[in-house]
């Protein structure tokens, strides 16, 4: 089977038209129409429902599509196996500002020698599809349920258990607090408008809402970190959360207070998933550093349920920061 043909079967599905498909592919519209045929010629089934607004999967199309995929993944491996020349790692953090950035700076510090990519693909389902698809070799992320139950190819492992705080402006009721609990929280209202439904860390927060009685805002607009930052210098009821080590620039210029949350201290669990077919030696040499410096399970804390922690001892809730999503 001519795997240009599934190439062009995959970008059609996932494209939705066979002209986008075709753009992604560096080919016309009907070079991809060809392939498709003939696939379907040797398949013996029609994979598509062609419709004005575009083409939809049959269901043989989407009983094939895992399939397809797996194929030119192992395509993907087997050239890589036998080519040199070294490519760069490509790890996806979710966002340039949070805990899994800082983690692998440390990685890179380490071994500078490695040619390193980032990705930051906003949600652990992009990550999925990206590992699967060998488009990145590994991902930080919140997996809700064992990796394996997604597909049995892939693999994780707990990394870091990321200390939640908050942020409020100085004629906030709690900005000169050392410390605050959950309960304290009651009274405000916890703007989050990063939130995107469907992700991880919107079920982060939505249980730990639950859990403690908490009014979690999020609605929009996000126009980004800077906008949330002025909105709560100027206000003297809404406040936010971020992991112990995002990198906020400007609170000083902003009078903004960061503010640790204790008895419990909530926790966001990071893991770090990869493909278990996947033999890029750098992939090795990240599982290995982020396994040896994994923290423990800290004491009086509150993880989601499910969440996976590397052992039940207990140690600070430190470690490299950011944010439990994308406060």
């Amino acid at each position: 089977m001519n795997p240009e043909f599934l190439r062009a079967f995959v970008a059609v599905v996932e494209e939705g038209q066979f002209r986008h498909a075709g753009d992604r592919l560096g080919i016309s519209q009907q070079a991809v129409s060809k392939r498709i045929a003939a696939l379907e010629d040797e398949l013996g089934v029609v994979l598509f429902h062609r419709l004005p607004t575009g083409a939809e999967p049959t269901a043989d199309g989407r009983t094939f599509l895992p399939h397809a995929r797996a194929v030119l993944t192992a395509i993907r491996h087997a050239v890589a196996s036998v080519r040199h020349p070294a490519r760069p790692l490509r790890v996806d953090v979710l966002d340039n500002r949070v805990a899994s950035a800082a983690l692998l700076r440390a990685f890179h510090e380490a071994h500078r020698e490695l040619p390193l990519e980032i990705a930051a693909l906003r949600g652990a389902d992009h990550a999925v599809r990206a590992l699967l698809d060998g488009d990145i070799d590994a991902a930080f992320g919140y997996p809700r349920r064992p990796v394996r139950e997604t597909d049995p190819r892939l693999t994780a492992v707990p990394v870091l258990l990321e200390a939640l705080e908050v942020v409020v402006g100085e004629r906030h009721p709690l900005a000169e607090a050392a410390c605050v609990t959950p309960a304290d929280l009651v009274p405000y209202t916890c703007w989050v408008p990063g939130i995107v439904d469907g992700s991880e860390w919107g079920a982060f927060y939505a249980e730990l809402a639950g859990a403690f009685g908490l009014t979690i805002d999020p609605t929009g607009p996000d126009f980004g970190i800077e906008a949330l930052l002025d909105a709560l210098a100027g206000s003297p009821a809404l406040l936010t959360f971020v992991g112990r080590g995002t990198r906020l620039v400007g609170l000083t210029g902003r009078r903004l207070r960061r503010v640790p949350v204790v008895s419990p201290t909530p926790v966001y669990p990071w893991s770090l998933l990869w493909h278990t077919g996947n033999r890029h030696p750098g992939l090795r040499r990240l599982v290995a550093y982020v396994t040896r410096h994994a923290a423990d399970r800290p004491a009086d804390v509150w993880l989601p349920t499910g969440a996976s922690c590397r052992r039940p001892l207990t140690r600070a809730a430190d470690g490299p920061g950011g944010t439990a999503g994308t406060a």
